[in-house]
């Protein structure tokens, strides 16, 4: 009679563990999985770079079913820009308070030079997925709101007006012009530093400290605006 019995033990045991196995495959409510799969994506893209980002590599590193990605994002393409989209708005925030309490002129606009650069410094690799446009879909909403939001708050390097709220109804050319030349200005010292290409440089020259220095002082004696 004991031993009739001990298939059933054993039955309900293995009920129990896969139970247990189902549960710890799927730690997330449903609405958080999406963030989960975005800070998998950015783990990946610290670990493996940019090349090591797939829909498989981030599903591994959230710990969830390989088809968790594609539910919530469509592709590769839909995960990516929506990491982007988080980068710019971060960008943006560290612009914001590395400006913040500084009154409209040259200190506030070199202080957002400042900011961006903190930030691509920070996180060299999503940077740098921010600029891979063949990578990402360029109209998801999400991705063309938060671009724009990070273009508005680096759009006041050029500007002594209180921080905008809204874009103004029309670009002119000459103001076009002036945040092409601060984009370049302050996106180039970013690439060039996070490359280390600026590392033998600062190197050679007397006074110069490191190649963070080099750039420090470079935004000091910046001219634009």
């Amino acid at each position: 009679m004991n031993e009739s019995r001990k298939p059933a033990a054993v039955s309900r045991s293995k009920k129990t563990q896969s139970a247990d196995v189902t549960s710890a495959q799927k730690p997330y409510h449903h609405g958080s999985l999406p963030n989960a799969l975005l800070a998998a994506a950015e783990t990946v893209l610290r670990h493996d770079g940019i090349s090591g980002l797939s829909l498989r590599s981030i599903a591994r590193e959230a710990g969830v079913s390989h088809t968790a990605p594609q539910h919530h994002f469509g592709d590769t393409a839909g995960v990516l820009s929506e990491l982007a989209a988080s980068g710019h708005l971060r960008l943006t925030e560290t612009m914001a308070k590395h400006a913040h309490g500084l009154q409209p002129g040259p200190q506030r606009r070199r202080a957002i030079a400042r900011g961006y650069v903190s930030f691509a410094v920070t996180n060299p690799d999503l940077f740098r997925l921010m600029s891979r446009a063949e990578m990402l879909d360029n109209t998801r909403p999400s991705l063309v709101e938060a671009r724009r939001a990070s273009a508005m708050a680096l759009s006041d390097v050029t500007d002594d007006t209180p921080e905008a709220t809204q874009p103004p109804p029309k670009l002119d050319a000459t103001r076009a012009v002036a945040m092409t030349a601060a984009w370049a200005y302050v996106h180039g010292l970013a690439t060039l530093l996070i490359d280390g290409r600026l590392n033998g440089l600062a190197l050679a020259a007397d006074g110069v400290e490191s190649a963070d220095a080099l750039v420090d002082a470079t935004i000091e004696q910046m001219r634009i605006g």
